[in-house]
């Protein structure tokens, strides 16, 4: 490369902020000449590199926004140890189809049976994807709705909910949900629908909604809202978690005590 050129082309790369083509600058330009290519294909590697790094760059910042308590993906599910999910609907969510539509998807089943892992993954999934994500479980969420309600935040708690494509409400129905979180509920899956994805899991049937909520009334449009566009997977099956020591004889299963006759 030409010692006038050299300087120059680097001080343009970084005028133009592509730190990654100024790094492998060097490196490309000793392929293409190895490889005799034309100044089409030197280019194409070039910005091939700028490409990729921005790309990483973006999926690492989103998973950084995305609040994830850990990282999931559907490589590491083992579908064999629960069978009653069904793999390849769960590989088709992950193309993202249902969030380009705005639709809803719902994973209940008993604790342990990898519902968080799913939404993780298919977060992960949908992050790869350029799609903006933001995890939450409910609790989290209630503390925050406590909070917020002292000091007059909610509109702008609100609001922030509603900016991710895709928003993970992770463990409804651990703990009842007073008016309040009823009531913001409600607006938030209202504000969303049809203009943003939720995945939203829970231990609790829909039959038993109406126990999470303090108004029935509320459980009932919450629930017409979120159902009207989504898939519900319903999983059975044993723990994940104590799976291992099932194995190992520290863990055998609760029964009921015997009724005395």
């Amino acid at each position: 490369m030409n010692e006038l050129a050299y300087p120059r082309v680097q001080a343009h790369l970084g005028r133009l902020k592509l730190p990654r083509m100024a790094d492998c600058l060097d490196g490309v330009a000793e392929q293409a000449a190895k490889h005799d290519w034309t100044y089409l294909e030197f280019l194409d590697h070039l910005l091939e590199t700028e490409v990729s790094a921005r790309y990483e760059r973006d999926v690492t910042m989103k998973t950084k926004l995305a609040h994830f308590p850990f990282p999931k993906t559907l490589d590491q599910f083992d579908f064999v140890f629960q069978p009653s999910i069904p793999e390849r609907q769960i590989r088709e969510l992950a193309t993202l189809r249902f969030v380009a539509n705005g639709e809803n998807v719902l994973l209940l089943g008993p604790p342990g049976v990898g519902k968080t892992h799913l939404a993780i993954a298919l977060g992960m999934a949908a992050i790869q994807q350029a799609v903006s994500v933001y995890f939450i479980t409910m609790v989290d969420l209630l503390e925050q709705l406590q909070r917020d309600a002292k000091e007059d935040r909610l509109p702008h708690r609100l609001h922030t909910l509603c900016r991710p494509k895709l928003l993970i409400l992770d463990e409804m129905g651990y703990f009842p949900l007073d008016r309040l979180a009823a009531q913001f509920l409600f607006q938030l899956v209202s504000r969303r629908y049809q203009r943003g994805s939720i995945i939203l899991t829970s231990n609790k049937s829909y039959g038993d909604w109406g126990d999470i909520f303090a108004d029935q009334v509320l459980a009932t449009a919450i629930l017409d809202r979120l159902l009207h566009f989504s898939t519900t997977i319903s999983i059975r099956g044993q723990s994940y978690r104590l799976r291992e020591k099932r194995k190992a004889g520290v863990f055998t299963e609760l029964t009921e005590p015997a009724k005395e006759v």
